[in-house]
């Protein structure tokens, strides 16, 4: 039986150049993992922003509809008691409670800050009030908004 031996310098990868190449994909892998973490805390920011839009798009039909705004949010999804039953459109305003880009319940002010007639806020990704970037605190009107 014939052997073949590989000269030296055939083909082939020392262990140094697998190590350079494994160096540098960590790099990009870590590179790659930050860009896709600001794009999704970005994302949650303009979710959070649609889906209050559209609770103001039903807060307004309510009162449209009923000549009175709702005292929370769960009006919108079921009947209250001080409106006309026969009033209320089939599948309601909205199919469940509200919840911004990060999984928390909306806040409903009646009343809302002076000149509105009613404050939606989400309290960013931090869940306290005020705060800056993702943080920043998120309203139906222009008040506080970016």
């Amino acid at each position: 039986m014939m052997r073949k031996f590989r000269a030296r310098g055939a083909a082939g990868f020392t262990l140094v150049e697998m190590m350079v190449v494994i160096v540098i994909i960590g790099i990009l892998a870590a590179a790659f993992v930050v860009q896709i973490t600001g794009r999704a805390d970005k994302a949650r920011v303009e979710a959070t922003k649609a889906i209050i839009r559209q609770v103001a798009d039903a807060v307004e039909m309510f009162k449209l509809n009923h000549k009175v705004y709702p005292e929370n949010l769960i009006d919108l999804v079921r009947p209250p008691a001080y409106i006309d039953a026969r009033d209320w459109p089939p599948g309601g305003y909205l199919s469940q409670p509200p919840k911004d880009g990060w999984g928390r319940d909306l806040i409903y002010r009646p009343g809302g800050t002076p000149g509105y007639p009613y404050d939606i806020v989400s309290l960013g990704e931090d869940g306290r009030d005020g705060g800056e970037g993702y943080a920043e605190d998120l309203w139906n009107h222009g008040v506080y908004r970016r």
